[in-house]
């Protein structure tokens, strides 16, 4: 059984594991000048600061995740 733990991750963490900068997962979470959030209301969040995304919401916008 998948631990759903493994499917929710800060958005730093979600830059280093699909190996993109931290500012382009942030801006999919936020949104920037005129473009709106990427992520859906079920993908992203944000708790005490920090924005948590989903492995689904990682891989609709970026692809598979990079092998280690």
């Amino acid at each position: 059984m998948m631990n759903a733990l493994e499917d929710i991750m800060t958005a730093k963490e979600a830059a280093e594991r699909w190996g993109l900068a931290p500012i382009t997962v942030r801006q999919a979470c936020t949104g920037y000048k005129k473009a709106p959030p990427r992520f859906t209301k079920t993908e992203a969040r944000k708790s005490a600061g920090t924005w948590l995304v989903t492995r689904a919401g990682m891989e609709r916008l970026f692809g598979v995740e990079k092998e280690h």
